[in-house]
Formats: structure tokens, sequence, C-alpha cells
């Protein structure tokens, strides 16, 4: 099959506007006459189900957690990158568009980034006028920050609670759209299967989790907005119930997924702390700001850091990066955390972290100031260790954070189900092989507010919808209780957790920070060995299908172990390192990534082939008119 992205010709600066005015549209009399479900209700899809229920459409959302304000998107602290250049430093839209692209290290599609950073200005107008509360100059202006992989400050935000905010905002919209009647909401209800009727995505089967009923729900356009499979690795800083149901279900239906084993190792979360540990706490990359990272000179040297004397210190990332310093962006700084610790200079316990020390700052700026910025952050910090950083630098270590990867979207974010449009992080497309800070949520709300609306009208505008089929409707409806069926009765001695541990014990080891043939080959058994003893042995809690955690869970896992194995496929395939994808075989003498350019400048996107059969591999061949390919240098 030959992907078509439907990337629209022309100047770039003009593809997308040229792209609306070629788009077929709606009338506003028949949008009330089309049905549109939205699974998901973070910032993607929460801005998604109020914008199209605003113009008009019946619109259905449903999300797992007892509310839309328990999204994920919550998570996000640091801030929201915009091109808008109230600093007068030298931003632009090309130069986002441009950081953006070399902070993937040339694996997106240049179209799809161009337009993120052209609507980025957009989205800051629309939080501002919903009341978000950005962080403010003393005379009133929006304030900025530096990030990651730029040099120039163009990251808005609310503190450290950025994506909290934002969040409220989208939800607000809502829950106004609910009140009116336009948008049904679905809370506690999990999607476990997609109904596809004549090669189109026509419906969803869900599952309410208080009560175990299976329902399908039909549509004329089904929208995903289901966040990242980070938590594939047990251990991340994703919340617990994050998972890839919704896009796995998609995906054994006939949607490709793309590059799924590009995945984003954050450097500034809090290190794991012990073997029982469920998660992980992300710190906003925003400290780098104003914190300096270091670890000791001396190998081994097991002093407390306020006794190690400023001449004994090593800051690394300002020694290696003298031009980003601090802010290289996270694959970097990741891998050089990474090889501080292999050396035998990293600190705490374990001697897996290194220290982001604040000193400098809070005797240059003030204490206050320095709360001011990050005063939650520091309250956190020192809630779960038990110490403050105020007077002694905090300890971090990389963890797995966001996943670039995602199903497969051309220009139009459909996937190659028509009728299936996927948003947000939930879809491959604007990050390639790592995600600069803070774009993420320009992400989700650009998808939701700004694309999605033009792209499903054209699609329903489009398309005869065709004559429901009764009979596959039910189908799905039992494909799905037959599963739950058989997680209950294998009644093995396994829990589901025991599992994935496991799974993402080999999927770090062998899939994480590093990786090499040998250890992805090796990581292929043991995951399909993982699998086989599952469905023979795990122990799924409680006798029916109702209010039962325990199956959720193992629905779950059950569908991570079938990822995990495609992960380490793509991430074997993939005979390069470039962004956060770092095979170890392939480095420059300074141990940076190495891309290359004439094999792998494709989007990878897998197509299933059945129960059992490899999957196919199909190429989505990125060209680069207007960012030439080089070597990323941070230095």
């Amino acid at each position: 099959m030959i992907l078509n992205a439907r990337i629209p010709s022309g100047p770039i600066e003009k593809r997308w506007d040229t792209c609306k005015f070629e788009m077929k549209l709606v009338n506003p009399a028949n949008k009330r006459k089309f049905n549109v479900l939205v699974v998901g209700s973070g910032l993607a899809g929460a801005s998604a189900a109020a914008t199209m229920a605003e113009l008009g459409y019946n619109v259905k959302c449903f999300c797992f957690q007892d509310s839309p304000r328990r999204a994920h998107s919550i998570a996000a602290q640091g801030g929201i990158n915009a091109a808008k250049n109230y600093q007068n430093d030298g931003d632009s839209i090309y130069r986002l568009f441009y950081d953006t692209v070399k902070g993937g290290d040339f694996r997106a599609r240049e179209s799809n980034v161009y337009r993120l950073a052209q609507i980025s200005v957009n989205i800051i107008d629309q939080a501002v006028a919903q009341g978000v509360p950005f962080a403010r100059e003393y005379g009133g202006m929006l304030a900025n920050r530096s990030f990651g992989g730029a040099q120039v400050s163009r990251t808005f935000y609310a503190r450290g609670q950025t994506g909290q905010q934002l969040l409220l905002g989208a939800y607000q919209a809502l829950e106004r759209q609910i009140g009116l009647g336009r948008v049904k909401m679905y809370a506690r209800t999990e999607m476990l299967d997609l109904i596809v009727l004549d090669g189109k995505a026509r419906g969803i089967v869900t599952r309410n989790l208080l009560t175990g009923q299976i329902d399908t729900h039909v549509a004329d356009a089904v929208v995903l907005a289901t966040g990242g499979y980070g938590n594939v690795f047990y251990l991340s800083t994703n919340a617990k119930g994050s998972n890839v149901t919704a896009s796995w279900r998609a995906y054994k239906r006939g949607a490709f997924f793309g590059n799924p084993c590009f995945t984003q190792i954050h450097p500034t979360c809090i290190p794991v702390s012990g073997e029982y540990q469920s998660k992980l706490t992300l710190m906003s990359e925003s400290l780098r700001n104003d914190g300096r990272i270091w670890v000791p000179k001396k190998e081994g040297d097991k002093r407390a850091p306020n006794e190690i004397p400023e001449f004994e210190r090593d800051y690394y990332l300002e020694r290696i990066y003298p031009s980003f310093g601090n802010l290289v962006p996270r694959d970097v700084a990741s891998r050089a955390a990474k090889r501080m610790c292999d050396e035998g200079r990293g600190v705490g316990p374990a001697g897996l972290g290194v220290y982001l020390d604040f000193g400098a700052s809070i005797d240059r700026l003030g204490k206050q100031a320095i709360t001011e910025r990050y005063g939650n952050l520091f309250e956190m910090y020192e809630r779960i260790t038990g110490e403050s950083p105020y007077s002694t630098p905090m300890r971090i270590f990389p963890a797995v954070h966001y996943t670039m990867g995602g199903l497969w979207v051309d220009y139009h974010l459909m996937s190659t189900i028509p009728g299936l449009f996927v948003l947000g992080e939930a879809n491959f497309s604007d990050h390639g092989a790592n995600r600069l800070g803070a774009s993420a949520l320009m992400q989700g709300l650009a998808d939701g507010y700004f694309i999605i609306p033009y792209t499903v009208g054209n699609y329903l505008a489009s398309t005869a919808a065709g004559k429901l089929d009764e009979g596959a409707v039910s189908s799905a409806k039992e494909s799905v209780e037959a599963r739950l069926s058989t997680l209950l009765q294998v009644n093995g001695s396994r829990t589901v957790d025991s599992f994935h541990r496991d799974l993402g014990k080999t999927m770090w080891e062998y899939c994480g920070m590093a990786r090499n043939a040998k250890g992805l080959e090796k990581a292929i058994g043991i995951i399909q060995g993982l699998r086989q003893e599952f469905w023979k042995d795990v122990k799924v809690l409680g006798a029916g299908a109702d209010l039962n955690q325990s199956l959720e869970k193992a629905g779950r896992v059950a569908d991570f172990l079938e990822l995990g194995e495609l992960m380490c496929l793509d991430a074997l395939r993939r005979e390069e390192s470039c962004g956060g994808h770092f095979r170890e075989e392939f480095q420059t003498p300074e141990g940076e990534a190495m891309r290359d350019d004439g094999k792998f400048a494709y989007a990878a996107a897998w197509q299933f082939q059945g129960e059992g059969q490899a999957p196919e591999l199909h190429k989505e061949a990125l060209s680069f008119e207007y960012v030439k390919p080089s070597q990323r240098s941070y230095k």
C-alpha cells in the first residue's frame, strides 16, 4: 500500500490556508445530522469535542476517568510553546518550525510541523480568552521562559501547572456544550474496540467501568485522542491508567501504527526509590532555566552535595554543550546523564542520579523569585523525597515520559481507516524522534481547536455514510465479550501487575535509553514468552465483569504485551540513531546519535497482518525542502 499523506502543494507557509480553502464544507443546517464520537477528554479530546459541538455536530465524548478534569494532560507542568516573539529575541513561526524539525532529528513531516508552528500563535489567544492565568510581566504582558532545544524564550506558562490550567479552559468549553445538550459525556467508560463497516470507521464498543455493561455507539466519524503508551515500560511519568488499548484496537482493525519505537526519555525525573514503586514523578523541564546540572568530578564521590567544593563539580552539560548548556533537548540531556552514571559519577543511594542545583540562582535572584517561579514544584519534590531544593540540590534521573510514535495519520489527521481521526499524543505526526519540551500541549490544542473541525467536516461532506450493518456491530460487541470472558477464565497464579512489571523491565533494559540488535532480539523472545505465559497463568480477580479493576488492567496489559514486541521490532529495523532512538552500534566518536538519511529518512507505518503473523512495514518517505538535514549540534 502506498501511503498518501495528502500534503498540499505550494510554499509551505501557504499550505494550510490552501488546504482549508479547498476543503468541502458542511452547511450549518446539515451539521446537526452528523454524529461524531470523541474518545478521550484531555486537551486534544476536550478541545475537539467542544469545538465540533459548537459548530453544530452531535458529539459523544468518552473518558475512562470519573471526569475530564482527571485527564493526564494536567500533568504537563512547564509550559506551552508559541511563536509570539513577545521577547523580541529573534523568534518567529519559521524558527519554531526549524527548532521542532531539528529537535526531532529530521524524522518528522515538514508540512505538519510548519502548520503546528503557525497555529501556535492562535492557541495563546484562545487560552487567554478562556481565562487561562498565564504568568505575566510586571507591566501586564504575558511572560515567557526558555525550554530545551531553543535559544529563544517562547514558552508561556502558569507556574508549574500549565497543563492543568489549559485543561480547565478546554474543560469549561466542553462543559458548556454538555450543558447545551450538544455533547453527551460518558465518564468511566473505556473503548475496547473499533467498529469498521465497509472499510470506514463507524463506531466503537465500550465497557462501563462501574457496571461492566458492554455497549456499542455508532456515528459518522470517530476521533481518538487517548494519549500515549509510555506505560508499556511500567515505570513512567504517565498516570497509572494511561494505556494503548484504544489505539491498539484500531491498529488491529486496520489503522497503521507509526514509529512505535520513538519514545521520549525525560531527563528531569525523581529517581526510582524501590523495587515496588508503581510510577515516576516528573520535575518540569522549566527547572533547567535556573537549575544547574552537575555530578562530582571524582568517581565514587559519596559526599553530601554541599560538601563538594565548586572546583570538584562537573557541570557537564555546560562543558559539553556551551551554546545551549542546561537547555539542550531532552534526548541529549538524558543520554549525557546516563553517561555520567555509567562512569561511576552518579549520585544518590543507587548511583542513578545527577544534581539539579539552584544555589547560584537563589544567590543571584533571591529565594522569593525562585519560589514565585517554581514553588509548587519544590514543594512536590520535598513531599516525595523529604529534602528541600532550597538548601539541597535536587536529585534527578531520566525516565520514560512521552511517545512520539502513535497511529499513522495524514495531513488531515486521518488514519489509514477512513473516518478514523487521531489527535495529540495518540498520533505520530509532529515530533519526529524527539519532542521539544512544551510542545505537547501545543499539539493537543492545535489538533483539537484548529485542525480537526476542518478535516472532519471535509470528510463528512465528501463521504457517503453507507448503510449500517447491524450484524457487523453485533459481531464487534461479541468479540469484546469473548475476550473479557477468556481473561476471566484463565484463573492462573500470577497477578496482572507482575506481568506488567516484567514487561517494563525488559522494555527499559533493551528498548529504553540505549538499544542494540542483540538486546532487541533477546527482548522480542522474552516478550513472546511473557505473552504466552500471560494467557495461561494470569490471575484476574473477581468472578464477573462488573466493577472489576483487575479485569481493566488485564486487558490493558495484554495489549502492552503485543505493543512491546512491535516497538522492539521497529527499533531493530531502524539501523540508525536519531533523537530518542539510540542504537549503540550507530553513534559518533563523541557518543552522539548518528543518523542514516540515505536509508532511514522515512516514517515507519506498521500494518497488522493477523494473529501470529509478522506485521508489514510500510514507509512514508520524508522530504526536506526547507530544513536541510544535518548533524544535530548543540555545542
